[in-house]
Parts: C-alpha cells; structure tokens; sequence
C-alpha cells in the first residue's frame, strides 16, 4: 500500500496530468455543383483521371502552411479528410462526370480501356501567411493526352489565391473551397474548348 502511494504521489508531483488531447478537426473539399455542358468533341471519349503528382511536398492529409519561403509545416490538430491526391483526383472525377463532357470519367486503376487521360502536377497546395497577409494557395497544372497515340492535346495551369477569414485551418479550408469552385468552373471551360 505505501508503494503504491509512494507512485501516485510521483505522479502528481512529476506534473503528469489526465487531460485530454485537443480534438483532431477534419476537413474536405467540397465537390461544387457542375451544370452539364451541351456538345464538345470529347462526347464519346472516355477519360480517366491520374492521380496527381506532387512537386515538393509529399501528398498527404496534412494540411500544409508557409510563412515564408524557407519556413513551412503542418497543422498538428487539423487535417484533410484524405490524402490530398485522392482528395482532388476524386473531386475531378466528380466534377467531369457531373459536366458531362465526356462518355465516362473514371479513376486511372480502373480497367476500361480509355481514350484520353487527364493528368496533374500540384505546383503549391497550402496555406499562406504573410505578415497580416493570409491566404489559401492552389496551383496545380493539367495535361490532357490522347491515350490511343500518347500525344499531347493540351496542357494549363490553373493558379488561385484567396484570403482566408481567419489565421487558422478552418479559414484555410474555407478558403481553399472557394477556390475549388472557381478552378472547376475553369477545368470545364478549359476541356470544352477546341
């Protein structure tokens, strides 16, 4: 008994204390609504969507921030709701098809043989913070191929900055929602185009 009192008081006098962790927060992109788009030349094609390449930072479900050009890290209580790569493959997928643009749009491991590939290539991903400046970054590059013969349709890149409410994850997230809108608007228009 007088060990066992001998630990407990240990215990409290070593500063260890019983509180609890702080809540991991999860956040999603938001897949915006797509009005289906009359006519275009991919009609009867079918797309599959890689998944996206990052450059630089490894894609992850962490939620990456910068102060500076030398000085970045992750949230350590927020996080994605998924890997960030399949995030964005998946709301591609579900932007196209909603377009419909295309015969189908399906995810690179499925088997259909397809017609054209759209692939990407994340430049920047994150949030931005700049003094009293606070912003959400997306610049992300795609690339249509014809699968049949490997050659290059068409090639953008698509970049956005937008103020975030606040200096936190949560206005990150906000802000990087806004984004995904004006960038699915802007990927439909792109594809639509001769």
């Amino acid at each position: 008994m007088r060990y066992i009192m001998l630990v407990l008081s240990f215990l409290l006098l070593s500063g260890c204390s019983f509180k609890e962790a702080p809540v991991m927060k999860v956040y999603s992109l938001l897949i915006p609504h797509v009005s289906p788009v009359s006519g275009g030349e991919y009609r009867n094609k079918i797309l599959k969507v890689s998944y996206p390449v990052g450059l630089g930072e490894k894609l992850t479900d962490g939620m990456l921030y910068s102060y500076s050009l030398s000085d970045s890290g992750e949230y350590l209580n927020s996080r994605w709701s998924n890997n960030i790569g399949r995030l964005l493959q998946g709301s591609m997928i579900q932007i196209l098809s909603q377009s419909r643009l295309f015969k189908v749009v399906v995810p690179y491991t499925s088997n259909i043989e397809e017609n054209l590939r759209l692939e990407s290539t994340i430049f920047d991903f994150s949030h931005h913070v700049r003094g009293k400046d606070s912003y959400a970054v997306v610049s992300i590059q795609f690339t249509l191929t014809n699968a049949e013969t490997g050659k290059l349709l068409k090639a953008k890149r698509f970049s956005y900055r937008e103020n975030t409410p606040t200096t936190d994850a949560k206005g990150y997230a906000e802000a990087t929602n806004r984004i995904m809108v004006k960038l699915s608007r802007d990927l439909v228009r792109w594809l639509k185009q001769d």
